[in-house]
């Protein structure tokens, strides 16, 4: 017998006569026009936390069932696809990246920019930044918080926890988290707070932080209100919404008597459906976007032509064995072959989802560790596999091709290490003794073979050799234990995750 989640059982998305998913939402004229761009979500991401990524992947799913792109890609900066691998992973040549972050800081200013080779530092203009990078024109705005349609989003989050909220008696506080290592991070805040203090809705409007003055926790002394709405400004559910901001405020539910007053406590504005409208603006407003679009792009096309023929044929790479039937094709893990009950998936985020977390139920920040969780079986389209392969292993076509072809730029760990700012800095001078120390640790338990460290491969699974996955460059995770390494810690421990 097979299991399947309810999840899983969904109906398919209609398709358009070319094959790509179509949303109702969809302009006829744009699919008339052929048009081909790729959006790009970027987030944090984690090396501790699954959830992490969530809120990223919620909103890439609900941009394709929305249509307006070809193709939504999701790169992180601690998970895969890395912000060093996500381009490569774009089937066209008109590219549009968003960062999903709350505000402007150092990640959208200064990590994202140099990871993606963007030869940009500091603030971004309003329009964006744009530059042509091995061929695409990538676009790369303003993170979304920045966007003025969020003093809506923070209303309607505010309506939802207060439904009759307005009037003398009942006051707005914005939560922001505040940092004092980046003075762009709190003005979004007080730009909102400013925006909806103008529209006379509330008696009282105020913008409070966690991590910086006002403290959130200075509230009583603040606010005169008998009334108090509380709508934090963060970009997903986690820890600070969940239990920081409760905790420190005595919050015990949605609603709460405190000191003779009535606070409401809301859902972050990071999560609301309407942050995929902000997106979808910011990415039309984009500097130098037009309605022209690109085209598809040569090499990734080549690259998965190939990857076609071979599993049209049966093919076994990495951890996983792939087989068609019918013009169907089924993934399931290498060491279950002939397995009868296995639980089934039938789309590529039902299979992102059932492989993200391995056999005990740890996240795998790194997917080609030796960890790929067994029992399940994956059942899709032609359509569906190439999205499936990428969510499995990101990147990994596309660089493993290229390898075959000697044409995989492999960057090697000093100029990893140098490129490096903020806590990551010190890993410059770590010595090569300590790098190979960590590297044999971390990497040891990884399929693919560290090509930045000198190692050959001389053959890929493109050439009938299943195992052989090349690393063009050393991963954020390894960057991180070497770090954790240089302050005495073991490797391997996983403490780290800024």
């Amino acid at each position: 017998m097979e299991k399947r989640t309810r999840s899983e059982l969904r109906p398919p998305l209609p398709f358009c006569p070319e094959g790509r998913p179509r949303s109702r939402s969809v302009s006829p004229a744009l699919i008339a026009l052929g048009i081909m761009r790729s959006l790009v979500l970027i987030g944090h991401g984690s090396h501790l936390n699954p959830d992490s990524a969530g809120a990223v992947y919620r909103y890439a799913d609900l941009l394709r069932e929305r249509g307006g792109f070809d193709e939504v890609v999701e790169g992180y900066w601690k998970e895969e696809p890395s912000l060093r691998q996500v381009l490569r992973t774009v089937r066209f040549t008109d590219v549009t990246v968003i960062p999903m972050f709350i505000s402007e800081g150092y990640f959208t200013e200064t990590v994202i920019p140099r990871e993606l080779g963007l030869g940009h530092q500091g603030p971004v203009p309003a329009g964006g930044v744009a530059r042509v990078i091995g061929g695409k024109t990538v676009r790369y705005t303003l993170p979304y918080g920045v966007h003025p349609a969020m003093s809506d989003v923070i209303l309607e989050r505010a309506r939802e926890a207060c439904p009759d909220l307005g009037g003398e008696d009942t006051a707005l506080v914005i939560i922001g988290h505040g940092t004092t290592r980046n003075a762009n991070s709190n003005r979004v805040v007080y730009q909102n707070a400013d925006r909806i203090r103008d529209l006379g809705i509330f008696a009282e409007v105020h913008a409070l932080f966690l991590d910086e003055d006002p403290r959130v926790t200075t509230w009583p002394e603040v606010v005169k209100a008998s009334r108090v709405v509380m709508v934090p400004f963060f970009a997903s559910e986690g820890w600070h919404t969940l239990e920081t901001i409760p905790d420190d405020l005595g919050l015990t539910g949605p609603v709460t008597e405190l000191e003779g007053r009535t606070v409401y406590y809301a859902k972050p504005t990071g999560t609301h459906p309407r942050v995929a409208e902000v997106i979808t603006q910011l990415a039309d407003d984009a500097r130098g976007a037009s309605v022209v679009g690109g085209e598809p792009e040569a090499g990734n096309v080549e690259a998965w032509e190939a990857f076609y023929r071979l599993a049209r044929g049966g093919l076994r790479f990495a951890e996983v064995l792939i087989t068609p039937h019918a013009g169907l094709f089924e993934i399931r893990h290498a060491l279950d072959e002939g397995a009868p009950i296995l639980e089934t998936v039938v789309t590529p985020e039902g299979l992102r989802d059932r492989t993200r977390l391995d056999e005990r139920g740890e996240h795998r920040p790194v997917h080609t560790l030796r960890s790929l969780a067994r029992g399940w079986r994956a059942v899709l389209d032609e359509h569906d596999l190439r999205r499936a392969v990428h969510y499995l292993y990101p990147a990994l076509v596309e660089e493993a091709f290229a390898c075959s072809n000697h044409a995989l730029h492999t960057t090697p760990w000093v100029t990893t290490a140098r490129r490096q700012t903020g806590i990551y800095a010190k890993v410059a001078g770590a010595t090569p003794e300590l790098v190979a120390e960590v590297s044999r640790e971390v990497c040891g338990g990884c399929l693919r073979t560290r090509l930045w460290a000198g190692d050959k491969l001389e053959r890929t699974f493109f050439d009938g050799v299943p195992g052989a996955l090349p690393c063009a460059e050393a991963c954020t995770f390894l960057v991180a234990e070497v770090r954790e390494a240089m302050s005495g810690k073991k490797p391997g421990g996983h403490s780290h995750d800024h």
